[in-house]
């Protein structure tokens, strides 16, 4: 199994645009980032803080991207 690299907001923002989203509005420290499937996920922007575990699995999983997806998308940030 692949480890999981925690990244903050800004890492986490690049590899969501990697996959396909583009941003489409915020609500207040939250993004909403949209896929062409009409695909909505929402990242919370806390600045430098690693966004923690059991929520970037869930992040992921809204994206629809496995581990070693996300590790091979952070891999070019």
């Amino acid at each position: 199994m692949t480890k999981l690299r925690l990244v903050a907001y800004r890492d986490l923002s690049r590899v969501t645009e990697m996959a396909g989203f583009h941003w489409v509005r915020s609500e207040g420290s939250h993004n909403i980032f949209r896929n062409h499937e009409g695909r909505i996920v929402v990242i919370p922007d806390h600045g430098s803080q690693v966004i923690v575990r059991p929520l970037l699995r869930k992040i992921l999983r809204d994206m629809g991207l496995g581990v070693d997806e996300y590790n091979r998308l952070l891999g070019g940030v």
